[in-house]
């Protein structure tokens, strides 16, 4: 045990969330030194927001664990910069989300954007999630099984600072894990789903709905490939979302200094 590393968690489904237990168990096989601070609530598809418009509160549940009422960017910002004292976190660990991270959903996750929070502020990073079937129970085994293994081998090397890992388990019990998949982001066609209904007194209304299922070519390389494969997706995210090529075209386009 590495009792000299210092650990922050936290993650999107709020603090009494049974991923974030199942974080707790990976990280201690690490240290001791963990700090917990999560939004006091669910806060799914927060994607990298602040809260701007009214003040934020901490409330200390017992020593080294808090909770905040904003979303997990909050939550990271306020451990790193107020909550933890002396020296930063060595390491921040997001989730264990109930749901998976894949493909566009890191656009709108609140588990990447408490990772990625993290690694603005130059804390090593990584968002772990369990994919799930709706109304059948979530396969926590494997996360704890997987993730204890994948942050063990992901810690014992070093990563650009401007990168974050998005690591993803797949929807199977242990024993039917086909190993570990370095994978990159994938991309879904047109998914999101928007049902219209009416309410008892007429009105409508609308729930952005689940995603469906989709068709993936199994020898991708991606993250919903790897998933698909029974694999743990392991996918490296960088922060700087330009793109190069088109840069370098506009460069020539449009620079005249």
């Amino acid at each position: 045990m590495t009792d000299k590393l210092r650990i922050l968690l936290s993650n999107d489904d709020g603090v009494h969330a049974p991923g974030l237990k199942i974080l707790e168990k990976i990280a201690r096989t690490i240290t001791d030194d963990i700090w917990i601070v999560a939004p006091s609530r669910e806060q799914s598809g927060a994607a990298h927001s602040l809260t701007l418009n009214r003040p934020l509160r901490a409330h200390k549940v017992e020593e080294k664990k808090f909770f905040v009422d904003g979303t997990p960017t909050d939550c990271v910002l306020m451990a790193i910069k107020e909550l933890i004292p002396g020296k930063k976190p060595d390491l921040m660990l997001s989730g264990v989300n109930a749901g998976s991270n894949s493909a566009d959903d890191v656009t709108y996750s609140g588990t990447i954007a408490a990772a990625m929070e993290a690694t603005l502020l130059g804390v090593p990073s990584i968002a772990l999630s369990q994919e799930l079937s709706y109304g059948k129970p979530i396969k926590w085994e494997t996360a704890e099984k997987f993730g204890i293994e994948v942050v063990k081998k992901l810690i014992s090397t070093k990563w650009p600072q401007e990168v974050l890992m998005n690591v993803n388990f797949p929807n199977v019990d242990v024993k039917d894990v086909v190993g570990v998949h370095v994978s990159t982001q994938g991309l879904r066609e047109d998914y999101r789903s928007l049902v219209k209904a009416t309410d008892p007194r007429g009105a409508p209304y609308y729930w952005i709905g689940s995603i469906p299922e989709m068709k993936v070519n199994p020898k991708d390389q991606t993250d919903l490939a790897a998933l698909h494969r029974k694999q743990v997706s392991v996918t490296p995210l960088h922060l700087d979302l330009t793109h190069m090529e088109t840069y370098k075209k506009l460069v020539s386009l449009l620079n005249h200094d």
